[in-house]
């Protein structure tokens, strides 16, 4: 029973804690409930910046107000998205709910910040052309044209292991997406040489750490026990190495990890400058140009559903509000104005007769015109004049 409310069972069936420090118990809470080390890392991030924030008083001598505090500061002082602010705040009722024992009506009153509907940034065929011309590195240029190929999350495709690239089926196998959820998504006919390339350049690495006898890759959940050779295996390595060695944040153990996505997202946004693209693109906007491009190809939207992992086919609708902007969707009433006009009352439309190299006014009168030179404003026009 709930020891706060005994009427009221507890949320989870609690495991005996064997240590006695508060963040050790919220790490051993947070694996027993079987939630991911990014979540554990997140939450014992704003634990310890709470507790840091009322000067290193113990939670329990804390309430509402303490709660309450801390989250107005980071909205007001700090600025945190609401994204931030809604972790932080599912830390602590974690924390006060679950490692605490803690279940009192302040908990479900305090506000929860409202999330603001964003369309996606979307990148044309011809800016993700030459965003992934421009990534350095075969390994890098590879993992961004597969997470545009397949529409994979970063972590996905980072994580990806050699049993899970299936070349007789043309198929990718994701383990443990968004939720744990597994999904398979296509193998793009175009990435399966430079993929056995990649595995070719990762078996060396395998063989190198077998040789070496260092500690296989890690496992998820309990497989290192129930298959203790598995780790070593070839099949479970991973596809995208990282060429050095790195210490295990949960076990301490030198092995090989997969590649650091923080390197992965600098070279990224270098690649972005590179290509000239001025929109805020991100890894993830792969993923977000990769369903665009699906719905403007005409698959209907729940096999991109599918593909993405979407629980809900509404998450997958709002690339149907992307397709409605730009080109192709609405048209301006501006242009049909232009177009009603005749050719001698359309010098007022400033914009659009400089464009188009027609008569600009000079001094607001018709009679003083200047004809503007033409500018060709084609896709590729702009690489053929001379530096």
């Amino acid at each position: 029973m709930n020891p706060q409310n005994p009427s009221r069972p507890p949320l989870v069936a609690e495991p005996t804690t064997s240590t006695s420090r508060l963040l050790d118990q919220v790490r051993e809470q947070i694996r027993y409930l079987h939630y991911s080390i990014r979540t554990e890392q997140a939450y014992v991030h704003w634990i310890k910046a709470f507790i840091r924030f009322h000067d290193v008083r113990h939670p329990v001598e804390m309430g509402a107000a303490e709660v309450e505090a801390f989250l107005a500061w980071l909205a007001s002082e700090r600025k945190v998205a609401v994204a931030t602010h809604k972790q932080a705040l599912s830390a602590l009722l974690f924390l006060y709910r679950n490692v605490l024992g803690v279940d009192l009506p302040w908990l479900a009153e305090i506000g929860r910040p409202k999330s603001r509907v964003r369309l996606p940034v979307v990148l044309t065929e011809r800016e993700v052309s030459r965003l992934l011309l421009a990534l350095e590195g075969i390994e890098y240029r590879l993992l961004g044209q597969l997470l545009y190929g397949t529409g994979m999350r970063i972590m996905e495709g980072i994580r990806l292991r050699v049993k899970d690239v299936d070349f007789d089926r043309q198929a990718i196998v994701v383990r443990e997406g968004k939720g744990a959820k597994d999904r398979v998504v296509m193998l793009p006919a175009t990435l399966v040489p430079a993929l056995r390339e990649q595995l070719a350049r990762a078996r060396v690495l395998w063989a190198r750490d077998r040789e070496a006898q260092v500690a296989g890759v890690h496992m998820p959940e309990a497989l290192a026990r129930k298959y203790p050779r598995a780790a070593s295996a070839w099949s479970w390595f991973w596809v995208f190495p990282r060429p050095e060695l790195a210490v295990d944040p949960r076990t301490g153990q030198m092995r090989r990890h997969h590649l650091f996505e923080q390197s992965f997202q600098r070279s990224f946004k270098r690649a972005v400058e590179r290509a000239g693209i001025v929109k805020p693109a991100t890894p993830h906007t792969l993923r977000h140009s990769f369903a665009t491009h699906l719905l403007q190809s005409g698959y209907d939207i729940r096999t991109v559903q599918e593909l993405l992992g979407h629980a809900d086919v509404s998450t997958t609708m709002i690339y149907t509000h992307v397709l409605k902007l730009g080109g192709g969707a609405v048209r301006s009433p501006l242009d049909a104005l232009r177009a009603a006009l005749p050719a001698a009352d359309r010098w007022g439309l400033d914009s659009m007769s400089a464009a188009a190299g027609e008569p600009y006014p000079m001094h607001d009168h018709p009679a003083h015109q200047v004809r503007m030179p033409s500018v060709d404003y084609r896709v590729g026009a702009a690489e053929a004049l001379p530096a």
